[in-house]
């Protein structure tokens, strides 16, 4: 399968801005070579040093947000001052890495009754392939590369097609903060060179974001090659609403978490189930949220307007599960129209009687579209939530924090959240089960994976 061109696509307009070239061959050698001779000295310097490194990069993507959220809105519509949150978030992970990393990567003592003394020390494993998703061009790279440049591993880093420039103004931070050359390379590589770069026996490890069709071919790469992996892919997250005392409010929340960048987010609140008692009037504002809004200019974000999805494929497909569900029986509250081509707007929806047998039951909607679900019982809303292939993350809200607290312990998640959206900060693990994937990034947990936990054990 010929892999696409990496290209700035303007989603309002759908108008090719740019084209890169793919890496050649000998460019890939190149980067597999510099990574790990970068790997050989990275290693040996001090992890405080290291730090003060990672520290400037986290400066830099704070000082350069605007010009950073600038560069992610025109690539792929992400509303600018969320493009700009996003770099500033990134700068948060990076110093969060920056001041905890020492702490978080030092030896652990392990209490022993054969004599001697013995540690767990977390060792760096060498040089790391990163394959990272659009929608979140920088902090998904900021989550895998923090941690992983802090343990004194080296990252080569193949970001997706349609964010190219994204890519290469990360790598000029990295150089302008003073990241040692070959510790941080991006490639613009093809499908063929990832398979390449995966079975090199100087790659010693892989994370990737991106769809469950991605992550089962680098996940079957990865293990034919002996190679670690991590993965952090789709996900159809439940969003239980047990009962509330101001059901305008509880929807408003929802409705916010749920066009949060377009909808384009693999822990968005996917599948809203809502207690019975509550439900006509929760759908009732959440229609009211998604009338009469028109396609606007991402960068402007002026009020009663809603941005592009990424690319005029993500709006069809999209258009294509909603009305498969709709020919089925489901009920189109509002939105739901795609725009005329080549431009990638669909109108933000909200979508009621989806049943097993239509898409939308299963498949993941990647786009502003809100499928509520009504139920009667706890038991019920449970069975549902579970009900799903995948296992990011899940929230339960209720004015009985233990009421939820007990439903929420029973998710099958690897990301549970109780009266809030999603607990969120660079200090907080994030990762999910099931067809979601496995591994965890960010917080304590970040700087876990690719590490070697050597027993170090020293006798009487």
């Amino acid at each position: 399968m010929a892999s696409p061109q990496y290209q700035v696509v303007d989603p309002s307009t759908g108008k090719v801005e740019q084209t890169f070239e793919t890496a050649t061959d000998t460019e890939v050698e190149a980067a597999l070579a510099s990574s790990h001779e970068a790997f050989t000295a990275w290693k040996d310097v001090p992890i405080e040093e290291r730090a003060t490194i990672v520290k400037r990069v986290a400066a830099l993507f704070i000082e350069r947000k605007d010009e950073l959220g600038a560069i992610c809105t025109a690539e792929m519509g992400k509303p600018l001052s969320e493009a700009v949150g996003e770099a500033e978030f990134s700068g948060e992970i990076f110093d969060y890495f920056a001041t905890e990393g020492p702490g978080l990567a030092a030896d652990q003592p392990i209490t022993t009754f054969a004599g001697g003394s013995a540690v767990v020390q977390k060792l760096p494993v060498g040089s790391l392939l990163g394959i990272m998703p659009w929608n979140y061009p920088f902090y998904q790279v900021a989550r895998f590369a923090a941690p992983n440049l802090m343990l004194g591993n080296t990252v080569i880093l193949k970001h997706a097609e349609s964010v190219p420039r994204s890519a290469l103004a990360i790598q000029q931070l990295m150089d302008d903060a003073g990241v040692p050359a070959g510790a941080y390379v991006n490639l613009f590589a093809d499908h063929d060179q990832i398979e390449t770069i995966i079975a090199d026996p100087r790659i010693q490890g892989v994370s990737l974001t991106g769809s469950e069709r991605a992550g089962a071919v680098v996940a079957a790469l990865a293990g034919k090659n002996l190679k670690k992996c991590v993965l952090e892919l789709g996900g159809s997250d439940p969003y239980i609403v047990l009962d509330s005392d101001d059901v305008p409010a509880a929807a408003d929340t929802a409705w916010e978490t749920r066009i949060g960048n377009v909808g384009q987010a693999c822990n968005s609140n996917k599948r809203m189930i809502v207690m019975d008692d509550v439900f006509g009037d929760f759908v009732a504002r959440l229609t009211e949220r998604a009338k009469d809004l028109s396609p606007g200019d991402p960068a402007a974000e002026n009020d009663g307007e809603f941005a592009p999805l990424s690319s005029r494929k993500a709006a069809e497909t999209l258009d294509e599960q909603v009305q498969d569900a709709v020919s089925k029986g489901a009920t189109l509250h509002a939105g739901g129209v795609l725009s005329d081509g080549p431009a990638a707007y669909y109108s933000p929806a909200v979508l009621t009687g989806v049943t097993e047998g239509m898409r939308a039951f299963r498949e993941e909607l990647f786009g502003p579209v809100a499928v509520v679900y009504s139920v009667s019982s706890d038991d019920e809303a449970l069975a549902l939530a579970n009900d799903s292939a995948y296992g990011l993350g899940g929230a339960v809200f209720s004015t009985d924090p233990a009421r939820a607290r007990a439903v929420a312990q029973r998710l099958e998640v690897g990301m549970a959240n109780v009266n809030t959206p999603a607990g969120e900060g660079a200090e907080i693990p994030f990762g999910g089960v099931k067809r979601s994937g496995f591994g965890r990034e960010l917080g304590p947990l970040g700087m876990d994976e690719f590490v070697n936990k050597r027993m170090f054990f020293v006798g009487e």
